[in-house]
């Protein structure tokens, strides 16, 4: 995905929302990043956006923008991106998020906000996640060198996780990311 991309399904979920902000919690949050240009390909292969609305408690507005703008859907069949409605408890976060997420109001965005995950809380989610596509997302941000191992190693530390996930995420982080 591109950050045009991103752009775009941003300001549509915003349209279908009348809102003014949504928060981005899947890999795609990566491209908030101001040095975007320079991501490794590896982490900008999704061709989805994982959209949380705000104040969606029985989900139907995560529900609406899977039925409009959602995979297999005409914008999706059009645009070749989509976005995937879906709750605060999708991913796993590491404690503090909310006051950590990134405002991401461009041009492109026409006056919708995008609240971004902030790339470590990123990483540690896509750790605890545990699926091949997100150990290759974070293995590929490690070998970049764009994000501190030891900052990944402090936002790990607020990781709600037990104790046996957590000693497997520093072996991870300690093999992926390379000290700076």
């Amino acid at each position: 995905m591109t950050r045009n991309e991103l752009e775009h399904i941003i300001r549509a979920a915003g349209a279908i929302l009348n809102e003014t902000s949504i928060i981005i919690v899947g890999s795609q949050a990566i491209l908030g990043l101001a040095d975007a240009d320079g991501l490794p390909s590896e982490v900008t292969l999704s061709i989805e956006a994982d959209i949380v609305p705000l104040n969606d408690p029985d989900e139907r507005k995560a529900d609406l923008i899977d039925g409009t703008i959602g995979e297999g859907s005409p914008f999706h069949e059009t645009f070749h991106v989509y976005a995937q409605g879906v709750n605060r408890d999708t991913s796993r976060l590491p404690h503090g998020w909310k006051s950590r997420l990134i405002a991401w109001a461009t041009e492109g965005t026409k006056g919708v906000t995008g609240w971004l995950l902030d790339p470590y809380d990123l990483v540690v989610a896509k750790y605890l996640a545990n699926r091949p596509k997100d150990l290759d997302f974070c293995r590929a941000l490690g070998r970049s060198g764009l994000l501190d191992r030891e900052t990944l190693l402090e936002r790990m530390g607020a990781a709600n996780c037990t104790d046996e996930e957590r000693t497997l995420l520093l072996h991870k982080i300690q093999r992926d990311f390379h000290k700076t």
